[in-house]
């Protein structure tokens, strides 16, 4: 059993959230709308990592972009070092809010419980040290059996070679594997195409687009809203 980490174990959007809102009242930026400045830091976390996994950023050089262009857009322009200096205070914020989702341990455990010969890991997009450091932080490290991430090897989900790399690396066959996570053609539909069990955990609600939909019921995707129904999903 595979799991990606950010927003499937790890509550990254939740830390994302409460850390700019409180840097942004560290450095004196004042807003009417706190709701719009997390979407906005949101947005830019996608567009500019996504640049990274892409190679045409490294990793502090998507972060400098990241507070260049969120600082714009609140009427202050910083320079290169500035940007770098302005997302390593934020940074601490970050790490500071960081937790499990509710629900994970439970779930890790349930699996443990219901097979003593279970192999459980992590495949996450990026940097392997900085995700590595957050397993440690929130006491994840000890709990599974092996992490992959993208940056140590220059494949990203959802390239199924990822997924098979992971699978060879825990001893086990695709097709006796399952992999979990948070978006939907990343995480599920690339474990599927792989030859794994792929399922999306869909925490809120989302609609799929439609050829996205298709795809996922052709391969026998599963959908669960929480991880509490995982190991549900599976048995049935």
């Amino acid at each position: 059993m595979l799991f990606d980490l950010d927003d499937t174990l790890f509550a990254h959007r939740g830390a994302v959230a409460r850390a700019i809102v409180v840097h942004m009242d560290a450095v004196g930026f004042s807003s009417p709308d706190h709701a719009r400045d997390v979407a906005l830091w949101h947005d830019l976390e996608e567009r500019h990592y996504h640049s990274y996994l892409a190679g045409t950023l490294d990793f502090q050089g998507q972060r400098r972009a990241r507070a260049r262009d969120f600082a714009a857009a609140h009427g202050v322009v910083l320079a290169e070092a500035a940007a770098g200096a302005w997302f390593d205070d934020y940074f601490e914020h970050y790490r500071a809010a960081w937790v499990l989702h509710d629900d994970a341990l439970e779930a890790l455990a349930s699996l443990r419980a219901a097979r003593d010969d279970i192999r459980i890991g992590v495949i996450t997009n990026g940097d392997p040290v900085f995700q590595q450091s957050k397993l440690d932080a929130v006491g994840l490290t000890g709990l599974v059996d092996g992490i992959v991430a993208s940056g140590s090897l220059g494949i990203t989900k959802p390239d199924p070679r990822i997924f098979e790399h992971a699978c060879r690396h825990l001893g086990v066959a695709t097709n006796d594997a399952a992999y979990v996570g948070d978006r939907l053609r990343t995480d599920a539909i690339g474990a599927a195409a792989a030859g794994m069990t792929g399922v999306w955990l869909n925490r809120t609600g989302v609609v799929p687009e439609p050829t996205d939909a298709a795809e996922a019921r052709d391969r026998g995707v599963l959908e669960i809203t929480g991880l509490d129904e995982l190991l549900g999903a599976l048995e049935g």
